[in-house]
Formats: structure tokens, C-alpha cells, sequence
């Protein structure tokens, strides 16, 4: 009796573990390598580097953009496609998130964002980056062939990868690897939370023990660099070996934080040690961004629908803050930091226009500025001869939920499925209707 309770324990788990492999795998092939030029005519081309042209064509040669202009002569056998009216954008570029990382937030086996320890500088996303993930799908429907993925945790969280979505793994998926290494800064307000109601003084403390813990983590890290420079390690440290590029300002340095006093702590390291500083997060950052500019610190805003920080801000404070930078010169991108909530990072930039971006600096800030922060405004971000032919097509303004419909996606000039287990529903139950 208790052999066969064994065996029915057994059977169930076996069972509940192949059907969570299936709900992991969406259905869509990924596109196959362009084998033929393909010219696009006729459509409204939002170059993001060099302004809008109506009425224009793109050529797509091998995975690349072969030319732009009016009037252009189709190759032999290449594919005609008449998109007149119809409006042209780069592949829009989510950063600072966990696409592919995290399936379902109530199911533990399904969510590889976190690493254990505070030190984990030589984590890679890249490595748990799931590319069948049923999430990315809806994220491409949107407009979005680039997703920069880090990993969460406490401190040092490890090293974010850029990842094109129309793969078949995280091999096919990589486009950059360490993008940044990934810091979640110590807290500074001293408030206790609801849940944890400390004294103002044990907060202050406890947070000063954290800061001091992290700038200890630096000066071994950088004491490990020391080293290396001058052939005195002995041994590899697996964790401080894959810091060696931060200290050579050749890896950014992103650090979570949205309090001015966290962003300011930050900077004060950033100038001690000569890293390359980025700011994830950024609630605060519309109150020293003059300072954010004159010190070259890019920000990637992960509030554009943000709520008021204090209770005597302006209620539409967190909408504001892109305009804010752009006003001081700061090099910023918008993100939704999470997974899921990625397809509506398009409608954030949207927002954004109506609190005073202009719809091409809105445009920017999910193109070539995530491309720069990113690494790789050399080869995607715009529409620009030369440059990967990553493009999506859109009915009208891509921007606006009403003008929004993305018709066509193209990554490397591959046509991506732009078909996902929400419209698959919407179909099914459709027909309940009828």
C-alpha cells in the first residue's frame, strides 16, 4: 500500500512537470535567415537619425538595410511588398527587464531571476534566458525585437545580455553579452516599512551597514584588479575576474536605485573608482539632473506610469521625468522593469508625448538611446543603410492605442510569427460567440 502511494506520488509529479514544460513553450517558429532581397514600399519611414520620410522605400539585403529613399528599383527575385500609408519604425528595444526569465510569478520552478549570495558579478542572463518563453510573443506584437535581460537579487546581481525575440535559444537569441553589471543599491530612506516597523535610528544603521558592506565588496574587487594588472594573482576569483572590464570602464556599471540620496552615493563611487555609470530606476532623478548630465550619467526611467514618491509631489510628477531629462541633456531610455508588462513600455513612450517629449524624442527613448546604453547603436536603433534590418510596421502612429497595429516584424530581415497566445484565445472564444 505505502509502495503504491510511493508510485502515485511519483506518476503525479512526473505528470505535473511535462505539462509545465508544455505551457512553457510557445508555438511559433522562429523566421527563417533571409534568403532574397525584400523591397518595402510606399510607407511613412521613421529613420529616428534622420528624421521622417513620406512615401519612401527600404531595401532588405541579407539581413541588413541595403537603402532608403524614393522610387527604388527591386532587385532580381526580390519580394515586393506594397505598404502604402502604412508607417516603418526600427525594432523597438526594451531595457532592464526579465522577459524570458520569469513564466508565471506563482509558480517558483518557472522563475530563474534571482541567484543566491550578494556577490554574483559573474552571473549571466544570458545562461537562464528562456527563448520559447510564452510571454515574448505578446511582447513582439507589439513592436519589440530587443529585450535586455539582467538578473535580480541584493547587491552585486550579475551581468545583463541583450537578446533579439525570435530565437530558438539563448544562442540565437544573444546580440550583446554584458551589456552592465547589475547593482541593487542600499536602501537610504530611513523610514521602517508597514510590514517591518523599525525606529528611524535602526534603519539609518542598518543601512549604513549595507553601504559600507558594498563599498568593501569595490575595494576587493579592485584590489583583485590591482593584482591582475601587475601578474601578482596566484588564483582565479571567478567573481572579481569578471569585474576586471568595470574597472576598465569597458563594462557599465548599472545600478538600481530611485532615491536622489542612493543615485548621489552611487555617483560618488562611480567618480572614485572611473566607472561608466548608469541609473535603473531613476524616480529621483528629475531633481538632480542637471547633475546626472554634467557628470555623463545615463538613466534608464522604469516609472514612465509611475506614482507620486512623496505625499507632496505633483501628482503627475513620474510622468514628467522624461521631459525633464531630455530638457537637461541627459542620455535616458524608457523601460517597464518586470516581463509581461514589457508590450505596454510602447504606450509609456506614448504617455510620455503628452506630458512633453516630441513624438521623435519619444521615439528615441525605445530606439537608438536604449541602443547606445546598450552598446550597440552601431548596429541597431534606426533606420540607417548598413544597419541590421530589424524593423516593425504599424497601420499608424505606433504610439497611440487607437493608430496602433502592428502588421509586420521583421529581426536581421527574418519575418517573425507575429502570432501569440492572446490572439490565440481571442480566436478561440470568438467562435463561442458566433
Amino acid at each position: 500500500m505505502k509502495l503504491t502511494k510511493i508510485c502515485i506520488n511519483v506518476f503525479a509529479a512526473l505528470a505535473s512537470s511535462l505539462t509545465t514544460s508544455a505551457v512553457l513553450a510557445h508555438d511559433m517558429v522562429p523566421g527563417q535567415v533571409q534568403k532574397a532581397p525584400i523591397l518595402l514600399t510606399g510607407l511613412t519611414v521613421h529613420t529616428v537619425t534622420n528624421g521622417v520620410k513620406v512615401d519612401n522605400d527600404v531595401l532588405l539585403v541579407d539581413g541588413k538595410i541595403a537603402a532608403v529613399g524614393k522610387d527604388l528599383t527591386a532587385p532580381d527575385g526580390a519580394t515586393v511588398m506594397a505598404l502604402d500609408g502604412k508607417h516603418l519604425y526600427p525594432g523597438l528595444i526594451a531595457l532592464a527587464n526579465q522577459l524570458g526569465l520569469i513564466e508565471i510569478e506563482a509558480v517558483r520552478a518557472t522563475d530563474d531571476t534571482t541567484e543566491v549570495t550578494q556577490t554574483n558579478p559573474d552571473i549571466k542572463a544570458r545562461l537562464a534566458y528562456n527563448a520559447d518563453s510564452e510571454v515574448i510573443p505578446t511582447i513582439r506584437s507589439n513592436g519589440f525585437a530587443y529585450s535586455m535581460v539582467y538578473p535580480s537579487g541584493s547587491m552585486l546581481m550579475g551581468q545583463s545580455s541583450l537578446m533579439q525575440l525570435d530565437a530558438w535559444n539563448h544562442q540565437d537569441a544573444l546580440v550583446a553579452e554584458g551589456t552592465g553589471l547589475h547593482i541593487r543599491w542600499p536602501n537610504a530612506s530611513t523610514l521602517g516599512s508597514r510590514w517591518n516597523p523599525k525606529p528611524a535610528d535602526e534603519v539609518r544603521k542598518a543601512n549604513a551597514e549595507q553601504l559600507e558592506k558594498l563599498q568593501q565588496y569595490f575595494k576587493d574587487a579592485k584590489a583583485y584588479y590591482d593584482a591582475e594588472k601587475a601578474g601578482l594573482n596566484t588564483g582565479l576569483d571567478s567573481r572579481w575576474h569578471e569585474m576586471l572590464a568595470v574597472f576598465d570602464a569597458k563594462r557599465p556599471l548599472f545600478v538600481h536605485a530611485d532615491d536622489e540620496r542612493q543615485i548621489r552615493q552611487a555617483i560618488l563611487l562611480a567618480k572614485e573608482y572611473g566607472l561608466k555609470l548608469t541609473i535603473v530606476g531613476g524616480r529621483d532623478s528629475w531633481r538632480m539632473a542637471d547633475e546626472l548630465a554634467a557628470a555623463m550619467v545615463s538613466v534608464i526611467y522604469t516609472a514612465p506610469y509611475g506614482l507620486p514618491s512623496r505625499g507632496d509631489e505633483n501628482y503627475q510628477q513620474a510622468f514628467i521625468v522624461p521631459k525633464t531629462l531630455q530638457d537637461a541633456g541627459v542620455q535616458y531610455a524608457l523601460s517597464l522593469d518586470g516581463f509581461w508588462d514589457t508590450r505596454n513600455l510602447v504606450f509609456a513612450a506614448g504617455q510620455a508625448i503628452s506630458f512633453g517629449l516630441t513624438p521623435e524624442q519619444a521615439l528615441r527613448s525605445v530606439t537608438i538611446n536604449a541602443a547606445q546604453i546598450a552598446g550597440v547603436a552601431d548596429k541597431i536603433g534606426s533606420i540607417e543603410v548598413g544597419k541590421a534590418a530589424s524593423l516593425v510596421v504599424s497601420d499608424g502612429d505606433i504610439f497611440d492605442y487607437l493608430g496602433h497595429k502592428v502588421t509586420h516584424l521583421w529581426i536581421d530581415g527574418r519575418e517573425v510569427d507575429l502570432n501569440n497566445r492572446h490572439k490565440q484565445l481571442h480566436q478561440k472564444y470568438q467562435q463561442r460567440i458566433n
